[in-house]
């Protein structure tokens, strides 16, 4: 898939599709809105039959071949080629009969499934534009389409190497096994040596395990990821051993965010503000010897009454003090997955009308779509990126130095 950032990949867009003015690439964009609106009418036409091209069918109706039609868009004319059936009583809703221009409707066409909407959703914004109702079976049917992307975008080659590397997981209703069961699915965010975001996948978790991440991290590694300096999520069951074994330099960082929520839990409200200032002096201490002393302060004021939530801090230690290594430039960077939460926050608005999704596939395709929109924004490298980076040349050497 075309990364519209990448200028040396627009570059090669335009060589491959001999585009040299501005004639050209609108004769190209009218090329391509054709070809979508064509796709979409056959779907009309195999949920008209009750059979798709090739398939065996006991009906007497069948394809006829095609009618060709002028459309005027507002990239100029565009020929079409009209899907029929034998009996001639196929009458696509699509574009109707007698409709001749589509320049109102080319936005939403290109639009629509990058909304996030339900299939109603859809349904209801196309009624709107032609005024008849499409099943939401032809719905599904055309948004299916797109997983040949999906599973584009989901296997593409990914930088040699990422500065960071962030995991975390959100949970949706998905019906599976004739159920409707909770489900994760994991956000891999990186920011890569120029400091720019991308979402790396997505991956439906089966179980979490070290022999599941294995399998994560090596799907990463086998699409051309050499090398990640810092990998930071929540305590994943077998996460540190997966990386281990995949990228045995990489450092690991806990997220401290979800160690204050769930040390919280163990927490009485009316001790809770006096407990998190104290707490502070910890995950904000310059080195980790002065961490650990407050953290012994921590301990000797609460210890007695709060035993659990002290534990949780003596528990974790190890998996969250790799952030003192590094500068506070790079802690800030480290020590959450909040820029992954807030992709999440996405993915809950767009997924928030549907009560569940009928399986994992919708999700993915649903995701997928939010995740486009998401990625599209993302024109800026990480703010203050030339002090990090030359922080982590110095702290990470050749590895850093090598990219560069």
């Amino acid at each position: 898939m075309l990364d519209w950032n990448d200028r040396e990949a627009i570059k090669e867009f335009i060589k491959q599709n001999n585009i040299k003015d501005i004639i050209q690439l609108n004769d190209f964009i009218k090329k391509m809105m054709g070809a979508i609106i064509e796709e979409m009418l056959e779907v009309e036409r195999d949920e008209y039959l009750g059979y798709q091209k090739y398939q065996r069918s006991e009906t007497t109706n069948s394809r006829n071949g095609y009618s060709s039609k002028n459309v005027r868009s507002t990239q100029g004319d565009i020929k079409l080629d009209i899907p029929r059936d034998r009996d001639g009583q196929f009458k696509p809703e699509f574009i109707k009969k007698h409709q001749n221009d589509i320049s109102q409707i080319e936005d939403k066409i290109i639009s629509m499934y990058a909304k996030g909407m339900t299939v109603r959703d859809i349904q209801s914004h196309l009624e709107d534009i032609y005024g008849a109702e499409i099943s939401t079976q032809t719905i599904s049917n055309m948004t299916d389409r797109i997983l040949p992307k999906v599973e584009e975008w989901r296997n593409r080659p990914l930088k040699e190497i990422y500065s960071i590397l962030y995991i975390d997981g959100q949970r949706f209703k998905v019906r599976s096994d004739g159920q409707v069961k909770e489900k994760t699915v994991y956000t891999v965010l990186g920011i890569n040596i120029e400091g720019n975001k991308d979402i790396l996948g997505l991956w439906i978790a089966e179980t979490e395990s070290a022999k599941y991440w294995l399998s994560v991290l090596t799907d990463i590694k086998n699409r051309g990821v050499k090398d990640i300096l810092i990998i930071t999520s929540d305590d994943l069951p077998g996460i540190q051993d997966a990386i281990k074994a995949v990228y045995p330099e990489s450092v690991y960082q806990g997220c401290v965010v979800h160690l204050i929520r769930n040390t919280f839990r163990y927490v009485s409200h009316k001790d809770m503000k006096a407990f998190s200032n104290d707490m502070k002096f910890i995950y904000k201490a310059p080195t980790e010897e002065s961490a650990l002393k407050a953290f012994d302060e921590l301990k000797s004021k609460w210890g007695k009454e709060y035993p659990l939530a002290i534990g949780i801090w003596d528990k974790n230690w190890n998996r969250i003090s790799s952030m003192y290594r590094f500068t506070e430039e790079i802690r800030k960077l480290i020590y959450t997955t909040n820029a992954i939460e807030s992709i999440h926050s996405q993915f809950r608005k767009v997924s928030s009308p549907k009560s569940h999704f009928p399986d994992d596939i919708s999700v993915l395709k649903m995701l997928y779509l939010c995740s486009i929109e998401i990625t599209k924004r993302w024109t800026k490298r990480i703010p203050n990126w030339n002090k990090i980076l030359a922080q982590l040349s110095i702290h990470f050497g050749e590895r850093v130095s090598k990219y560069l």
